[in-house]
């Protein structure tokens, strides 16, 4: 038999070594989980690091003005004890959360990829002015947003859309059309926290861009169909409420309600289910709405089918034939007992221009898990040509909240396929040749990098859910093999290290 030296000459140096020593003369004082800075070292750090100042009142509500300029951090000279939580509205993601995330963004990557879209990604820092839209909109009191050390006004990106629609505008003709491009990204806004809403969250985006038709609409309610069945959740849980904003276009033409004021009054709208329909009423009415057009809104917006759309519309109008289309292709999709019509709904965002859509949860314990729709004047709005396009927002944290309300998390343990342990200290560098030949083999292992006894070994072999347990004991090694225990059955043997796979 070749000899492992043969078969790995590197290595030779980690059977030389002697094993390291742990060294003893620490004090106590300094054993501690402190980590002082000094000075100077923390005036480095302050010079290389930018940090944005968030002007918030006791309450933790933002002060009025949008100031955001940019100041160096305190210098300490003596070791500060931190906060050990995260800033308020965000998450830390230990191994057991970071693992659920994993097979969230796995899911979503794979129903993208069912559905011939390609990924792509975004700055998490852009141009304030990418937000900055019309004025009402929810998210424009929403962003992140400060002066950088260049004097440019940025904001951490609450939303996906206005990247997509810039990096678009960016490939010009350089991309042929129509474009399925995915993404999962992190977006931030400073809002109020509820069940399942944070201020920073991850967001799984699907957008096609280049398609005039419903079929684009009906394609993606596809896709989000399809990783609902994925998470075991069926159309008793879930619902798609849609409608169209060309409903309420049709509605305010009627009663010749300037173009100009179409998105304010969709903005509005937006609350009927936030705030009540007094206030709904008022601030209709300091839009400029008539009382007769402000009770004929209302009586639209409260129509559950489009049969009794159509009564009040008639049948000629543009609405009516997008909603019908795609109420028909849902038969063909497959999905026709997942979507209703509301013709309440028309997303709070301005750059909405035909058909939009939410998920929602049946049971109506939380807010929309997802939304979208038609968009296809956005890019004009940043000097570009009207392309037509539609897409949808999927956040992470109220589905998270959804699975778990209906026991529908899976377990996720870790997973190693090997744990090697020397039986002896002097073994420590043998051992640590074993792993690096079943790494190189594309098996992942969990190196003991101590002297431990081996109840300690087991113990986190069943910790980490390890396959097999590899022991290099002395009289194994002389012989070139090492011991191999399958910790689910118990089977043990030996086997020589280079047939190790």
């Amino acid at each position: 038999m070749p000899s492992l030296l043969a078969l790995h000459p590197r290595l030779i140096g980690l059977f030389l070594a002697t094993p390291l020593r742990r060294h003893s003369s620490l004090s106590p004082l300094s054993r501690r989980l402190t980590f002082p800075i000094s000075a100077a070292a923390a005036r480095r750090q302050s010079s290389a690091a930018s940090t944005q100042s968030l002007d918030t009142t006791p309450n933790d509500s933002p002060r009025s003005g949008r100031s955001g300029s940019l100041s160096s951090p305190p210098v300490h000279d003596s070791p500060q004890r931190i906060d050990v939580n995260p800033p308020k509205g965000t998450r830390d993601f230990p191994p057991e959360e970071m693992r659920l995330r994993n097979w969230l963004f796995d899911n979503f990557r794979e129903v993208s990829r069912l559905f011939g879209f390609e990924e792509v990604d975004f700055p998490v820092l852009e141009s304030e002015a990418l937000y900055i839209r019309k004025a009402g909109e929810e998210i424009r009191d929403q962003l992140y947003c400060f002066e950088d050390r260049g004097n440019r006004r940025v904001a951490l990106r609450p939303e996906l859309t206005p990247s997509l629609a810039r990096l678009v505008m960016q490939k010009g003709k350089s991309v042929s059309l129509p474009l399925k491009w995915f993404a999962v990204g992190q977006c931030w806004r400073y809002e109020r926290m509820t069940r399942g809403r944070r201020r920073e969250h991850y967001q799984w985006n699907m957008d096609i861009i280049g398609v005039p038709g419903v079929t684009a609409e009906a394609e993606l309610i596809s896709s989000i169909v399809t990783f609902f069945k994925r998470m075991g959740i069926t159309s008793s849980d879930v619902g798609f409420k849609v409608s169209s904003r060309k409903v309420l276009q049709e509605v305010l033409t009627c009663y010749a309600i300037p173009e100009n004021l179409f998105g304010k009054v969709c903005i509005i709208i937006d609350k009927m289910e936030k705030i009540p329909m007094d206030e709904i009423k008022k601030e209709l009415k300091a839009a400029e709405l008539s009382e007769e057009a402000i009770k004929e809104l209302l009586q639209v917006l409260s129509v559950k089918s489009l049969a009794q759309l159509e009564e009040k519309l008639g049948a000629a109008g543009e609405a009516i034939g997008d909603l019908k289309e795609l109420f028909s292709l849902a038969e063909k999709f497959g999905f026709s007992e997942w979507i209703q019509f509301d013709a309440a709904v028309v997303r709070g965002l301005a750059y909405y221009t035909g058909i939009v859509f939410e998920g929602f949860d049946r049971e109506g314990k939380l807010r929309a898990i997802c939304g979208g729709g038609r968009y296809d004047q956005l890019l004009s709005t940043f000097g570009g040509d009207n392309v037509p396009a539609c897409g949808f927002g999927f956040g992470d944290a109220v589905i998270i909240e959804l699975l778990k309300e209906k026991g529908l998390l899976p377990e996720l343990s870790p997973l190693v396929e090997n744990i090697v342990c020397s039986l002896d200290h002097t073994l420590q560098g043998a051992a640590a040749a074993v792993a690096t030949i079943l790494r190189e083999r594309g098996q992942s292992v969990d190196l003991v990098l101590e002297n431990k006894p081996l109840k300690w070994v087991f113990k986190r072999a069943a910790r980490i859910n390890a396959r097999r347990l590899i022991l290099v004991g002395s009289s194994e090694w002389q012989k070139g093999m090492v011991g191999v225990k399958i910790l689910s059955t118990g089977e043990q043997y030996e086997i020589k290290v280079d047939e190790l796979k």
